[in-house]
């Protein structure tokens, strides 16, 4: 098969790209990858030395490709398919870039950090940078809260990449840092689960949840 996906079912950044992949039916042969089994890291190491999953490899162009947001647009443009995940229009492409890179700036990353501080043994953790964290996760739902007014999708009716990055950064996010009074968030949440795509990647994730940190 053309396309390889190296990744992980429990990782929010693979999530991405799987939605992606399955919006549009592209066929694709999954690799998971373990990094905490030295075979499996070392051999993914050789792939992307950054180590980092989730990685594309185009076997039929020659082509590695990582980082989620690269991958989607790379998809987008070679292999695209009904789901226009990146409008043609240089105005709204911009702007789905925009929303792409703030759910995973202002949310995706802070809430690595609150449930990455789970696993910290006693005497490791990160209170301070914790609270700090869960501050930021609130103030980005507070945007998202006034941009989903009157909207299905991120972009208004289209199901664009900037989704692809929403439902894993909510999906993970809202475990660390509730809703609370965002009602258009945690009900675009709800939307992202059940569109078929999310739906699947949960799914495919369920036998691994049990691996997901408690809080302390």
């Amino acid at each position: 098969m053309a396309l390889k996906l190296y990744y992980h079912p429990l990782s929010s950044f693979c999530h991405k790209v799987l939605i992606a992949l399955y919006e549009n039916d592209t066929p694709f042969e999954p690799v998971l990858v373990d990094l905490g089994e030295e075979k499996s890291r070392a051999a993914f190491l050789k792939i992307w030395p950054m180590g980092q999953f989730p990685v594309l490899v185009d076997e039929g162009r020659n082509h590695m490709v990582p980082e989620s947001s690269i991958i989607i647009e790379y998809l987008n443009q070679h292999y695209p398919g009904k789901t226009k995940l990146l409008p043609e229009d240089a105005d709204r492409a911009r702007q789905t870039r925009m929303r792409d890179r703030f759910f995973d700036f202002h949310v995706h990353i802070h809430m690595q950090k609150i449930m990455g501080d789970r696993r910290r043994p006693d005497g490791g953790h990160d209170p301070i940078g914790v609270q700090d964290a869960k501050d930021r996760v609130l103030r980005a739902y507070a945007l998202i809260e006034e941009n989903l007014d009157r909207k299905t999708w991120a972009m208004g009716d289209d199901f664009t990449m900037a989704d692809c990055a929403a439902a894993p950064a909510l999906f993970y996010g809202s475990m660390g840092v509730p809703f609370g009074k965002h009602k258009n968030a945690a009900a675009y949440l709800e939307r992202l689960k059940q569109r078929p795509s999310y739906a699947r990647v949960l799914k495919e994730a369920e036998p691994y949840f049990s691996m997901l940190p408690k809080e302390n």
